[in-house]
């Protein structure tokens, strides 16, 4: 059998979807898994045993220039000559579930009343219906087991293998580990100012801590809010521009991963790595909290339904709570 799973972004949400790939590859041993995904996050894919084919697109850039769409229509187009038996859209946007139509006419994806666009579904033969705001990433297990015949249970993923590879790091970043102190990466930035942490409250959780904290970023405004941090403190470095590849790697040799609701934070739980998950406006539901996956939520009532970028709650969270939490989990993993 020969399948595609159309999940273009974001980073977290690739993430959260991949989980169902070792549970899938375990119950069809032959299937043909290919992944069609915006080009500039193929990398968090890339090593997976269990995907075959990473298939790019970039239709983020139809914003810019909408002309290019019949150059990844052609593209897109192309793909479906891999003539698959099924093309699961676990995105539920209108633009995946097109991409899913255009590349097979078996398609699969959430009902209308599981998605936030609901005209998607009407793209699909098969339709999953779970509440949109369930567990985020049930939802993904179930969007692409269901229509294989298959189930995911919460155990398995509570007891999944990391499913997130990496080539060795770049050598120059080995310089930033301490073979002494407890690495922990802190990851400052996200999609939303509202979703970020304040820098502040960052700078007071790493000089309680005094281990080895590597501030990384995306952008240039993070950049800048990691230089700040580090200029004030002696236990920060500023981690330099990273690719996905090293990401991964960087992720998987820290002791303990503490950031915001963004994609960095949640590849921590993907590489079985302890983390520390801070929410404001958004829901909690979008992670599984394990033994060493933990979150902290503000005081603010989240609507699945009608996200507010308005709501800044997440500078309530205290950081002596962060610290506390951190130690634990640093304690539990003898460091």
């Amino acid at each position: 059998m020969r399948i595609a799973i159309v999940k273009l972004s974001a980073l977290g949400d690739i993430v959260h979807a991949m989980v169902a790939l070792q549970f899938v590859k375990q119950a069809i041993p032959d299937i043909h898994i290919d992944w069609v995904v915006e080009q500039g996050l193929a990398g968090v894919l890339q090593g997976n045993p269990d995907i075959d084919r990473i298939l790019t697109v970039n239709l983020k850039a139809l914003k810019q220039n909408k002309r290019l769409i019949f150059r990844e229509i052609g593209k897109i187009r192309r793909y479906a000559e891999n003539r698959y038996d099924l093309v699961i859209d676990a995105q539920g946007l209108i633009k995946s579930a097109l991409t899913a139509r255009l590349l097979a006419p078996d398609t699969a994806g959430f009902d209308q009343h599981s998605i936030r666009e609901k005209a998607a579904a009407l793209f699909y033969r098969q339709r999953v219906g779970i509440p949109y705001d369930a567990n985020t990433i049930d939802r993904n297990a179930a969007v692409i087991a269901r229509p294989l015949g298959l189930e995911i249970s919460r155990q398995q993923i509570m007891e999944k293998k990391p499913f997130l590879f990496y080539r060795p790091m770049a050598t120059h970043l080995e310089t930033f580990f301490s073979p002494t102190k407890a690495n922990i990466v802190f990851v400052i930035g996200s999609t939303w100012p509202s979703r970020n942490y304040p820098r502040e409250k960052y700078l007071r959780v790493i000089d309680a801590l005094q281990d080895n904290g590597l501030i990384c970023w995306g952008n240039e405004q993070e950049r800048l809010a990691a230089e700040w941090i580090a200029a004030r403190t002696p236990h920060a470095r500023v981690m330099p521009k990273m690719d996905l590849n090293d990401l991964k790697a960087v992720l998987d040799r820290a002791e303990l991963v503490v950031g915001n609701d963004t994609g960095p934070t949640h590849m921590a739980w993907g590489l079985n790595r302890p983390s520390i998950t801070l929410f404001g406006p958004t829901p909690v539901s979008r992670v599984y909290q394990t033994p060493i996956n933990k979150v902290l939520k503000s005081s603010s009532q989240v609507d699945s339904y009608k996200l507010n970028k308005n709501d800044f709650s997440i500078g309530e969270i205290n950081e002596n709570d962060i610290v506390a939490m951190a130690k634990s989990l640093l304690a539990a993993n003898e460091i």
